[in-house]
């Protein structure tokens, strides 16, 4: 938030943006912000963006991640890049964790960044947001499909349309391989 003044008016302006944009971006193998960040809920805004895991940095293990976001409480973006240079991901509520049931909340939803920008939001028909196992993790669900599911290695993953976002295939095609992926939190 910004405060400017007007005529002698104090105003207080919402800035999208995140503080050090261009931070971001440079510390980012894949991550175009400027388009995601209109889209994240109001509560993030005013948030420093923090690279809480990284693929190429920390490696590719799921255990790995979940050690990486396990101590925050913050909102997660996870963006991943496929070997077909298609880029997308979701915003979840809650960080990823191990669970024995789907959390989080509404403000989750999936999106496709490159080659072309769609968000997908919660569509109110359940509540499969956000599950956590040791051998994957998936976003979204309903009838037997995935929004968003990554296997432990974080290599191989499969997008499909599902019942809580009502989205299309995230990748071009519905299986895809993993060649980067990063998990920003807000701080």
């Amino acid at each position: 938030m910004v405060l400017m003044e007007d005529g002698g008016e104090k105003l207080l302006v919402t800035d999208r943006d995140p503080e050090g944009l261009n931070n971001i971006v440079e510390s980012s193998q894949i991550l175009e912000a400027s388009h995601i960040c209109k889209e994240l809920p109001p509560r993030t805004v005013g948030h420093t963006w923090r690279l809480a895991y990284s693929t190429s940095r920390h490696g590719a293990s799921l255990k790995s991640l979940y050690r990486k976001v396990g101590a925050t409480d913050s909102p997660v973006l996870i963006v991943i890049k496929d070997a077909l240079d298609e880029i997308f991901g979701a915003f979840l509520s809650h960080p990823l964790r191990p669970s024995e049931t789907f959390y989080g909340t509404g403000e989750t939803f999936l999106f496709m960044l490159h080659p072309r920008f769609k968000c997908f939001r919660w569509t109110g028909e359940n509540s499969f947001f956000i599950k956590g196992d040791l051998d994957s993790f998936a976003i979204g669900g309903g009838s037997g499909h995935f929004g968003l599911w990554l296997d432990e290695n974080l290599y191989l993953g499969r997008s499909s349309p599902c019942l809580t976002f009502n989205n299309c295939c995230l990748s071009e095609t519905d299986d895809f391989r993993v060649m980067e992926l990063e998990v920003w939190s807000f701080s």
